[in-house]
């Protein structure tokens, strides 16, 4: 389910923002961004988005910041040193004399500033806030995510209905429907009445078998299952993504049945607006994890 979720913490010193981002997919995939020197983090950072998140692929983005004054920088003062002597020795084979080492000369002469050796205390401050800021990030997604649920729930009920709307008028025809196909077979019996060597019995048994390939019955029965199934896994506490999509291509089994079944215009209109209503919640059951 897509959603988003941004969440800032202070601990100490250290500041943190973390944003994360979801969108559907069938597993929970979970990558980092920008973890400079919590790297070492990344892991748990993945197993606490995945348990929040159950299934979706999710982005993270993390920023975290030292407190005041810290560069993350240190100066290398055996590299200045050495940089200093060798500006002063080439000044004086240059004969420029032996003046004074500016600080621009030794920036634009070499790498003087080296990054400054990790502070375990601080990377442990940092990642307290980063802790906190994720977690208030996975509240607000959450929040997201719940309400699209709410919307969903609302839609995919009203699909049902919609659905079950239109098996009942399914069931409302088919009767009709069977009985001008018998009356279609009743009138060509009556043109072959004078045939000779006619068997009455095999007519009949014509008559019932073409009943029992247009019966419709165990179609809509199961049909009706399926739909109340489904509206019961919609008020499910726990996640119903993959049972949805399973109880729809049941639902869409039994419509294609009963589309194959037909042999009637107003039947073949059915199940086309059967399919229709089917290929919504197909779509919507993806946003459902």
């Amino acid at each position: 389910m897509t959603g988003f979720g941004r969440g800032t913490a202070r601990e100490g010193d250290a500041e943190a923002t973390v944003e994360v981002r979801t969108v559907n997919g069938r597993f929970a995939e979970v990558s980092v961004r920008g973890l400079g020197e919590l790297a070492e983090r990344e892991a748990a950072i993945q197993g606490l988005v995945k348990v929040a998140i159950d299934r979706g692929n999710a982005t993270v983005h993390v920023s975290a910041s030292a407190g005041d004054g810290d560069s993350g920088l240190r100066v290398d003062t055996a590299a200045a040193a050495r940089l200093g002597a060798l500006l002063r020795e080439a000044a004086e084979a240059a004969g420029l004399g032996a003046g004074a080492v500016t600080v621009a000369d030794l920036l634009r002469a070499g790498d003087v500033l080296a990054p400054a050796p990790p502070d375990p205390a601080h990377a442990e401050t940092a990642w307290a806030a980063t802790r906190a800021a994720l977690a208030d990030a996975l509240d607000r997604l959450e929040a997201m995510r719940r309400a699209e649920g709410a919307a969903l729930h609302d839609d995919l009920a009203a699909r049902a209905d919609a659905l079950e709307g239109l098996t009942r008028d399914v069931e409302q025809r088919a009767p009709i429907r069977l009985e001008v196909a018998r009356q279609r077979l009743r009138d060509r019996l009556g043109d072959l009445a004078d045939v000779p060597d006619l068997d009455p019995g095999r007519l009949e048994a014509e008559a019932v078998l073409l009943a029992d390939k247009l019966d419709v019955t165990e179609e809509t029965v199961r049909l009706r299952s399926h739909l109340d199934q489904f509206r019961e896994a919609l008020v499910e506490a726990e996640p119903v993504g993959r049972r949805l999509n399973f109880l729809a291509q049941e639902i869409g089994r039994e419509v294609n049945t009963i589309g194959s079944k037909a042999n009637d215009a107003e039947l073949t209109r059915l199940s086309v607006s059967m399919k229709e209503e089917l290929e919504k919640i197909r779509e919507q059951v993806q946003n459902v994890v």
